[in-house]
């Protein structure tokens, strides 16, 4: 991928506690996918009360840590787009296919 638009979007985020979700729709200009074996984790949550991110924006998946992803290719997603909600974690990547 070589630009924002070819970036998978994020389609929906279900956590209701981070800052940059506002009814289900992420703010953050990209996130960052993390974790460990087994959990891929929403890196770019933040448990604040105060909001962040940019009024009219389409969330991307900036980066992918998770090698171990059926959807990452030199650590970049190749889904359509990802599903952000609880799982192991409270924001976990509800996309992620372990291989």
């Amino acid at each position: 991928m070589s630009s924002l638009a070819e970036m998978p979007t994020v389609a929906e985020c279900s956590v209701e506690g981070c800052s940059y979700n506002d009814h289900s729709h992420c703010h953050a200009a990209a996130v960052t996918i993390a974790g460990t074996p087994g959990d891929a984790h929403c890196a770019t949550f933040i448990p604040l009360s105060s909001k962040g991110g940019l009024d009219k924006v389409v969330s991307h998946v900036g980066a992918c840590q998770r090698s171990d992803c059926s959807h990452n290719s030199s650590l970049e997603c190749t889904a359509s787009s990802v599903r952000v909600g609880a799982g192991t974690d409270e924001a976990d990547c509800l996309t992620y296919d372990p291989r």
